[in-house]
């Protein structure tokens, strides 16, 4: 593979409603096998996948970055996290289990940790690879199979995932990758023999999942949007602060649905706050994501890209300044000219009834906002129908706690942003989802309780 943004890489068949029964009834077939399995056994499985994972790594980054456009050096940290997931519930995989019960008389009950069955997963196009595995490690390791759906804009490097979980000696069918959009998705939902949905990305696709569902009353697992608040406080530490908006804002080019967008500046701090920000947006390197000193790749299409720049025009409209970045971006290299960069970009001047402040923009654009006190940063942080995550910056440790505390958000942060570890479970309050994944708290949603009630005496009739 070469980057060629614009050019066609490869073309993939739609799985239809026959391809779609195909791989359930594959991996329906293979869920007989592994659910059986003790858990030691999974966990040495997902162990061998994680080594190969871990051995391939920069062949997979590259593949993602052409997959996905985004800098090899973010896909590197991908990859580094997806590997490391499949180890944490390798880890777990042995240890679940159920408990016992003492009741009256000798008599006891116990509870069992079981398998749901054939889970479809459906990913989204900013972290395709990582994504695959946030959802396939724990629906694994608790004895599921899986059916995943990766986006139609991020194909490749899924099918990577599933060729390594075969090498790594997962039964034949157990994790099977569909091919589509819409049709396949609906195809997927609505099939009597998969268990359980976990979806990440939009909230209008959310809604349609969720009544897809309703219909045959399978759990669901939404990770949908956001439009998160990072709020900076006056005693924090500046340098800390600057790079944590940074990193809350332009990763995978702002592609990312737990991004602080929306960044709360106490006033006293707000012009050297600001200053140092687009100084530092300025000089992010854009280019050819597979150049190591490139921090920012392409937007994922021209759609996207268009759809970000109307934003941005419509930011202006409304009263928003740009103080740096928002226009197209053609590198130097003439291959790359044809690509979907753009220059990142900062609005200050902004109120909070300004669309680019109101919906989620999914792009590289920060969005500054100025405050006076604690109490009131906290109301306007929260007055958004997204849930997701939520940052304070502060050296005031007992303001720290008591703000995140009060942010009506699934994901907080205090003194960083979009730190991922695998240890800790994600997911959303509101409309930006419910269910968690990573954590222990995924294996909640990946697997069900029976409880047995054991009787020693004879049976006291009431009749």
């Amino acid at each position: 593979f070469k980057t060629r943004p614009g050019r066609v890489i490869t073309k993939l068949l739609c799985s239809g409603e026959k391809e779609v029964d195909l791989a359930v009834q594959s991996a329906k077939a293979a869920f007989k096998t592994w659910s059986q399995m003790s858990g030691m056994e999974r966990s040495r499985v997902l162990l061998e996948a994680a080594r190969i994972i871990r051995e391939q790594r920069d062949e997979i980054a590259t593949l993602e970055t052409i997959n996905n456009g985004k800098s090899i050096f973010e896909a590197r940290v991908d990859i580094d996290i997806s590997w490391q997931c499949l180890e944490y519930y390798a880890g777990l995989a042995g240890s679940l289990a159920g408990e016992h019960i003492q009741l009256p008389g000798g008599s006891f009950g116990y509870t069992r940790r079981e398998p749901l069955g054939v889970c479809v997963g459906i990913g989204a196009w900013n972290y395709p690879f990582q994504i695959a595995c946030w959802k396939s490690a724990p629906a694994l390791a608790c004895g599921n199979a899986m059916v995943f759906k990766p986006s139609p804009f991020t194909p490749i490097s899924v099918v990577r995932l599933a060729e390594i979980f075969t090498q790594a000696g997962v039964p034949k069918g157990l994790f099977n990758v569909v091919q589509g959009g819409v049709a396949t998705g609906q195809f997927l939902c609505q099939h009597p023999d998969v268990a359980k949905i976990s979806f990440t990305g939009s909230v209008p696709t959310g809604v349609k999942i969720m009544e897809m569902a309703a219909k045959g009353i399978k759990p669901v697992t939404l990770e949908l949007g956001g439009k998160s608040p990072l709020i900076i406080f006056s005693d924090c530490a500046l340098e800390n602060a600057v790079n944590g908006a940074l990193m809350a804002n332009f990763l995978t080019q702002g592609e990312v649905c737990c991004n602080g967008t929306r960044v709360f500046v106490e006033r006293k701090i707000l012009d050297t706050f600001t200053k140092e920000v687009v100084k530092r947006t300025q000089k992010i390197k854009i280019g050819d994501p597979l150049l190591e000193d490139t921090r920012m790749g392409a937007l994922i299409n021209r759609p996207h890209l268009d759809r970000v720049q109307n934003f941005i025009k419509q930011a202006k409209e409304q009263g928003a300044q740009v103080l740096c970045g928002g226009d197209l971006y053609v590198p130097d290299d003439p291959k790359l000219k044809n690509g979907f960069y753009m220059q990142p970009c900062v609005l200050g001047n902004c109120t909070d009834d300004m669309t680019c402040v109101k919906e989620e923009i999914f792009g590289p654009v920060m969005s500054i906002l100025p405050f006076d006190t604690e109490e009131e940063v906290v109301e306007r942080a929260n007055n958004t129908k997204f849930g997701l995550a939520g940052g304070v910056f502060t050296r005031d440790i007992q303001k720290a706690h008591r703000v995140v505390a009060a942010l009506k958000a699934g994901m907080c942060f205090i003194n960083n942003y979009n730190v991922s570890p695998v240890e800790l479970p994600f997911g959303g309050y509101k409309a930006s989802g419910f269910g968690r994944e990573n954590g222990r708290a995924a294996i909640e949603y990946y697997s069900q309780l029976k409880t047995v009630c054991v009787e020693m005496g004879d049976v006291e009739s009431v009749f």
